[in-house]
């Protein structure tokens, strides 16, 4: 006995973990164990995998041959977040005093590995009913052809999804992109390898790809809380659900990206790829001198507008030219870019004279023909009718400035112009013996009868106390009647605060209390109430919705139908009974 004493005394607190290699998509149980009851039991971190169930606590007492043994732990549950070693820190917990630590444990976590197929196995049912699919426009497209990546989640109609967090975003290295907006999606039906499938998109991206050569689209992944059947069903019958976490990928795609051809290409090419027009206008083609004008170079239509410069405009130097205002309206959806672009240029003249501003070409990469194309504006005349003459005999008004034209770089120029003006009336106005002030002299005196009837009536009204506690009933009943549409499309608490408002209304309806709010009493009563037998079953039905929709997957045409059944039984009630 003295042995065994002895023996127990020695406190033991280790951790042990189901295994130590295990993939991505494996889960991982660690077990902290004890040999005496301990407090304060403090848990690591675990850095690395998230929490998908614990602590469970489970306790073991028992005597063999007079000799005592006891173990207590404590178990979780972890799913990785990714490949890589980690380490299982340690716990510590308190016994008589003296705190206790667990050992760290390395765990090497590995690239997803296959399960062995259990179709009783709600991991297995959740792999076979829940896909992440990336859709790719255009697997071959040339450099700066706009293609799109389309992540959509199916769900097969015997499962649900409760709610999704990203583990990994998709880099789009050596690309330019853009996200679309997503707000209000919808769930969809449609079929996935020829089996009906509810589907949601969950991110639509633009890429313009920046190289050529084979570029990788990196994975979107996700866990994902799962809700999959059993084989236990409730008393009406009804398969009872459980929640899984799965980790689902869209995986790896790779796209070749075809280099534009050398054959043609224009030698002032600077990128454009698409199907654009061209064209170079001017505000006015007659003007003084140092008045001022505007040369507006704009490019429009579909392609990467984004990403390719406008040519210059080349003009005589006696025209002096300020730095140009680039301008963008552009908008991205699905097809890629749309929109225009442009350089406006103010341009002064100095002196006397005719000028003319060469014509203006533009290249780009026609993606229908799969050639290039030119555009070229038409030459302009600038005519400036009054002003000083350039005596400058080496001038010449048709020699165009080649890098010798003054450019100022001042955005303020035009500051001295004011384009507000606030006006103030000088006519003065008095406040005395205006309609405001008799309104307001007289206003508290009117209001000294109203004030004595609406006493009078909160008095009459305070003094109801049957009618007031029907009242607040109903009030509670409207409040969270109310507060179940606001939760329209969040299962849970919607049906928690409709089940509160059937409830509220049964009270204020039935003068009962939530102790007597049994199904054969409420049917009785409003039996007694000489309700219709159909309002009495609908009203009954909503209640037992309320109780089995925690369990099933509702989806948000459901939720809708059931709050407007809901209304419209409260309404009924309220009109035949007596």
């Amino acid at each position: 006995m003295l042995g065994s004493s002895f023996a127990f005394s020695q406190v033991k607190f280790e951790a042990k973990v189901s295994k130590k290699r295990l993939g991505v998509n494996e889960r991982l149980r660690v077990d902290f164990e004890m040999n005496q009851d301990g407090d304060n039991f403090n848990p690591p971190n675990f850095k690395g995998f998230t929490i998908i169930g614990g602590p469970n606590q489970s306790v073991s007492n028992s005597w063999i041959n007079n000799v005592r043994t006891y173990k207590k732990t404590y178990s979780y549950f972890l799913a990785p977040k990714k490949q890589g070693n980690f380490t299982i820190n340690q716990a510590t917990i308190t016994v008589e005093g003296e705190t206790y630590k667990t050992l760290p444990t390395k765990i090497v976590v590995t690239a997803a590995v296959d399960k062995p197929k259990d179709p009783n196995d709600p991991n297995y049912i959740a792999s076979e009913n829940i896909h992440l699919i990336a859709e790719v426009s255009k697997a071959n497209p040339y450099l700066n052809e706009a293609i799109t990546v389309v992540y959509k989640l199916y769900v097969s109609p015997n499962t649900g999804v409760d709610n999704w967090r990203e583990i990994d975003s998709p880099r789009y290295n050596d690309f330019w992109s853009q996200n679309i907006d997503m707000k209000g999606q919808k769930v969809q039906n449609g079929t996935y390898k020829g089996e009906d499938y509810r589907f949601l998109v969950l991110r639509k991206t633009v890429l313009y790809p920046q190289k050529t050569g084979k570029l990788n689209i990196e994975p979107l992944s996700l866990d994902i809380t799962v809700q999959v059947p059993t084989n236990r069903r409730d008393i009406f019958g009804s398969r009872l659900m459980t929640r899984v976490h799965k980790t689902v990928s869209a995986g790896n795609k790779t796209i070749n990206v075809k280099n534009l051809p050398e054959a043609g290409k224009p030698i002032d090419f600077t990128g454009a790829v698409g199907t654009f027009k061209f064209n170079v206008s001017t505000s006015k083609t007659e003007l003084d001198a140092s008045e001022s004008l505007q040369i507006k170079v704009g490019v429009s239509g579909k392609g990467n507008l984004k990403l390719f410069k406008l040519p210059k405009v080349s003009l005589p130097s006696s025209l002096e030219v300020y730095e140009p205002e680039h301008t963008e309206n552009v908008k991205t959806n699905l097809a890629g870019m749309q929109g225009s672009i442009s350089d406006s240029y103010t341009v002064v003249p100095q002196y006397k004279g005719k000028y003319p501003i060469p014509n203006i070409s533009f290249s780009y990469f026609d993606l229908e023909t799969e050639s290039y194309k030119r555009l070229s504006s038409d030459e302009i005349i600038i005519d400036v009718l009054d002003g000083p003459l350039n005596n400058d005999s080496n001038s010449n008004e048709t020699t165009t400035n080649s890098g010798k034209q003054r450019v100022v770089l001042n955005n303020d120029q035009f500051a001295f112009i004011k384009t507000k003006t606030n006006f103030t009336s000088t006519k003065k106005t008095y406040f005395f013996k205006t309609s405001l002030f008799w309104s307001a002299l007289l206003l508290p005196f009117l209001a000294i009868p109203l004030a004595i009837v609406i006493r009078k009536k909160k008095a009459t009204r305070d003094a109801d106390v049957y009618g007031n506690k029907i009242r607040k009933a109903d009030r509670l009943a409207k409040k969270y009647l109310g507060n179940a549409k606001k939760a329209l499309g969040k299962k849970e608490a919607f049906y928690i605060a409709l089940e509160k408002a059937l409830h509220n209304y049964l009270k204020a309806k039935l003068h009962i209390e939530t102790s007597d709010l049994s199904k054969d009493k409420v049917v009785s009563l409003l039996k007694d109430k000489q309700v219709d037998d159909t309002a009495i079953s609908d009203f009954v039905s909503i209640i037992k919705n309320c109780e089995l929709a925690r369990y099933t997957p509702i989806t948000n045409v459901e939720m809708q139908q059931d709050y407007e059944k809901a209304a419209k039984t409260i309404s009924l009630i309220d009109k035949q009974a007596r």
